[in-house]
């Protein structure tokens, strides 16, 4: 394995920014300090004028295999993380089949360990019916990321809305509950309002149909569970400012034991947005009102929201009800094409499948809002890297710390990047932010010290490693 030396660069680590610098021995963090002289073979790279973060950790992801494959493979989409400076993720459970056994689970876990090249773990899904076959998890803690419970609406038989499954599942479950939380009921009614006014629905209402309640009733139903039994319960993709409340910042990070997620299209696009992206940004939960921004950003810079993470969740364009035209443009497909799929009298935003792909473009997304002055650099390292680690309990990774993995990005804060067609890595090809300039680039990114990475050329020679948890 090569070994690198890191010469004076910006180290953002732990609410710090030093100029030092880094050597990095068979995968780990050998020293950090300056004027560092390596006493055996390395490879030099000057990082002077570039910032080094620990690497991101997205903890919630959505790379569609096994089953799914026609829209994203644990290798494109690890490939696109990996490009965006993302080291590490943690995949959802609703796949062909889901991972709905510890098989099935298991399966997954051998695709990561021959094809990714980000490190990962894979969450253990949950029905109404396989509390038994979920909560054998427990004897596994110190090497699955947690289970994942779909408190409201989703696909085939991966909601629980059995309340003595939740009950069972919150009260023996040792490992860190995850959650979607949308209320099934609350949905249902007021998509059947909205389609008793008669006219066709549009993407502007997905914000009315999983509105704000939806999302409050839900989060706190799956709050009431963790604090009757004590459990681990972290809120995945909080979107609106009537749930805030229901979270704290009394506590540091490492003493919660409910926790809570923020993603950044969450908060970077508001309902104003599907005026011009339309489907295109139709994700669960909503997209809503711009207050709801100005609430998520609040919540986040206080910390009570902990974590940033992506929600990525790719389909095909055609899912989308779109197509690229003539001139390279997103455009709708034609009505006639649209309806093919045997959707009935079904409108175009019905039609639609629901998630954005995000992982390649989410540090950048937020280093943008660091120009802004929205947020700090250091803020961003916290809660995409340090907070993923503490609050999922990830063994020595995480942090710019000796004798840790070197999971590592190099940004160049002065190097703006544009998103375009001929640079996205998602294999459903297209993003929601093209067109979009940001103000930095990812120049480097390390996984297990190894430079799978650089400078827009990929080294597939070392897949990523299964994650380990110290609980």
């Amino acid at each position: 394995m090569r070994n690198y030396l890191i010469k004076n660069i910006s180290i953002v680590n732990e609410g710090r920014i030093t100029t030092a610098d880094l050597l990095l021995k068979n995968g780990r963090i050998e020293k950090m300090g300056t004027g560092l002289h390596a006493p055996f073979a390395v490879t030099e790279i000057n990082g002077e004028g570039k910032h080094l973060l620990p690497g991101v950790i997205d903890e919630q992801v959505h790379f569609r295999e096994p089953g799914l494959t026609h829209k994203a493979t644990i290798y494109t989409e690890a490939k696109a993380a990996v490009a965006g400076g993302v080291t590490t993720f943690m995949e959802m459970p609703n796949t062909l089949p889901p991972a709905f056994t510890q098989d099935l689970l298991e399966q997954k876990y051998a695709i990561g360990a021959a094809s990714s090249l980000a490190n990962y773990s894979f969450y253990m899904g949950t029905s109404n019916d396989n509390a038994d076959e979920a909560l054998r998890t427990n004897d596994k803690k110190k090497d699955i990321c947690g289970i994942k419970i779909f408190m409201g609406s989703s696909t085939g038989n991966l909601l629980v809305d059995n309340y003595l499954t939740l009950d069972r599942l919150f009260r023996e479950s040792e490992v860190l509950i995850a959650t979607h939380c949308e209320d099934e009921k609350i949905i249902r009614q007021n998509l059947e309002r909205l389609k008793r006014e008669g006219r066709e629905l549009v993407a502007a209402d997905h914000a009315l149909i999983r509105d704000d309640n939806a999302c409050y009733e839900s989060t706190l139903t799956a709050i009431q569970f963790a604090q009757k039994y004590n459990s681990r319960l972290h809120v995945f993709h909080l979107s609106t400012e009537k749930e805030m409340p229901l979270f704290g910042n009394m506590l540091p990070l490492a003493e919660k034991r409910i926790t809570a997620e923020v993603c950044v299209h969450h908060l970077h696009f508001t309902s104003d947005d599907y005026a011009t992206l339309a489907n295109r940004i139709k994700c669960n939960p909503a997209i809503k009102a711009p207050h709801n921004r100005e609430a998520l950003w609040r919540a986040l810079l206080d910390d009570r929201l902990d974590l940033i993470a992506t929600d990525h969740a790719p389909h095909t364009l055609a899912e989308k009800g779109l197509m690229r035209g003539p001139d390279g443009k997103i455009v709708a497909l034609p009505a006639d094409a649209a309806a093919a799929g045997g959707h009935g009298g079904a409108s175009a935003y019905e039609r639609a499948h629901a998630g954005l792909p995000l992982v390649q473009h989410s540090l950048r997304l937020m280093l943008h809002y660091v120009r802004e002055g929205t947020i700090s650099l250091e803020k961003v390292v916290e809660k995409m890297s340090h907070a993923v680690a503490i609050c999922f309990n990830i063994s020595e990774r995480g942090f710019i710390r000796e004798g840790y993995y070197a999971d590592l990005v190099i940004v160049d804060l002065n190097r703006p990047s544009l998103v375009s067609a001929d640079n996205i890595l998602y294999k459903c090809g297209w993003s929601p932010l093209e067109g979009f300039e940001f103000p930095a680039t990812v120049t480097h990114t390390f996984v297990n010290g190894h430079l799978v990475y650089g400078n827009g050329v990929f080294d597939e020679s070392q897949w990523g490693q299964r994650l380990r948890f110290d609980r």
